[in-house]
């Protein structure tokens, strides 16, 4: 990893863990030459669509497939930080049972240049116990941390954590 990629990680991640928090009062600056145009915020808003979709495949190969190389989980329902593609499939091999069906009830992007942008909001999943098929909703916050890579809008950092009134 270059330290350019690495610098540049480094604040998507600052900015992300600030928009969970609440508290946007740094600005963040993310210089990257070219001239590609930036994602509108409704394009980055719809990339939770394509992840949604890859839950409801049942295969945590392809939903792992929308993550980073070296993308941060910080899941929902699990305890354990996921920081490679191993552990972030690992954590969707047990999720996925539960056949999730996410709904976006709130949601704030910011677009941070033409390769980078933070999508944070409240979704809720609906839930199916395996065992008694009995469904239940979680509500949760969350944030994304996109950054394009090879084209592909990728997750580099993804936090989901129930809502402390739940």
């Amino acid at each position: 990893m270059t330290r350019r990629s690495i610098t540049k990680r480094a604040a998507i991640v600052t900015a992300a863990a600030l928009v969970a928090a609440g508290s946007i009062t740094a600005g963040v600056g993310l210089a990257r030459s070219g001239s590609e145009a930036k994602p509108s915020t409704q394009q980055i808003a719809s990339l939770f669509d394509g992840w949604n979709a890859a839950l409801r495949t049942g295969d945590s190969e392809k939903v792992a497939d929308l993550y980073a190389n070296n993308a941060v989980l910080l899941p929902t329902v699990s305890n354990q930080v996921r920081t490679d593609r191993a552990e972030i499939v690992d954590y969707f091999d047990h999720f996925l049972e539960n056949k999730p069906v996410g709904k976006k009830i709130d949601t704030i992007v910011d677009v941070l240049d033409s390769n980078s942008a933070i999508d944070t909001g409240v979704y809720e999943f609906t839930l199916t116990d395996k065992d008694t098929g009995e469904k239940r909703v979680v509500k949760a916050r969350y944030s994304y941390a996109y950054e394009k890579i090879d084209g592909k809008w990728l997750i580099a950092n993804h936090h989901s954590s129930v809502m402390p009134e739940s």
